[in-house]
């Protein structure tokens, strides 16, 4: 868990420096910034999303993770309950700035679906290996300098959902290790990928997407592959 604890760490002071500085950033600046985040946030997903062997486990991941999380409404749940915790700690909060919620779920995204929090955290948990998580830290805590300047305090908030969200992978790897191969972390870090891409267009803002509903799809890779390798083997059996 070392890790994990290093990366909520290192989110929390780079969203408190950018918090200071957001005061001495013009408000007009916001928008530049923010897309140039959405552009390193599209490269990181680009960069991620080919290391995926197969389409069609992509596309089925996404549609049935697009369809668990709208059954469960996880981008509802989570603005609602952004939205509350705004409205009791935030104060003095200035016409044209992000709102809590968009801040914590924008940086939670790109904090937690990569393919580095995917890989470091079952290395972490398997091996005992924190050597990427630690890279992904320094990474982050310069991340959320300029998200938290742009974005304000939601940011500070989501080394929650870094510690939650990476802690509970660290700490499933162990269970789920028969589950996985070098294809289904391939994979996984596919669908986590692709979610970053559609995060960017948010960033840059070519749309609107929901991404947090997506999050179910990243686990998908888990069932789809082994069902693929045994709908493989067992129509070749046949022919």
């Amino acid at each position: 868990m070392l890790g994990v604890i290093v990366n909520t760490l290192t989110v929390f002071v780079g969203s408190s420096i950018g918090l200071l500085a957001k005061k001495a950033i013009p408000s007009n600046w916001t928008s530049f910034i923010m897309a140039g985040m959405g552009l390193c946030t599209m490269y990181i997903g680009v960069s991620g999303v080919f290391e995926g062997q197969n389409t069609l486990i992509a596309v089925i991941s996404m549609a049935i993770g697009a369809i668990i999380g709208l059954a469960i409404d996880i981008d509802g749940k989570v603005n609602r309950g952004a939205e509350k915790i705004e409205e009791k700690f935030v104060k003095n909060k200035g016409e044209g700035d992000a709102t809590f919620a968009e801040g914590f779920v924008t940086a939670s995204m790109v904090f937690c679906v990569g393919a580095m929090t995917i890989v470091g955290s079952l290395q972490a948990g398997l091996l005992g290996d924190n050597t990427m998580l630690l890279t992904k830290a320094t990474m982050d805590g310069i991340g959320a300098v300029f998200f938290a300047a742009s974005l304000g305090f939601g940011v500070l908030a989501s080394a929650v959902f870094v510690l939650v969200f990476q802690g509970a992978i660290v700490l499933m790897a162990q269970f789920i290790e028969p589950f996985l191969n070098d294809t289904v972390i391939a994979e996984m870090t596919c669908v986590g990928s692709l979610l970053l891409i559609g995060l960017a267009f948010n960033l840059i803002g070519v749309a609107k997407l929901k991404i947090m509903n997506f999050i179910p799809a990243i686990f998908m890779p888990i069932l789809l592959v082994p069902l693929f390798d045994w709908a493989g083997g067992f129509f070749s059996g046949l022919f």
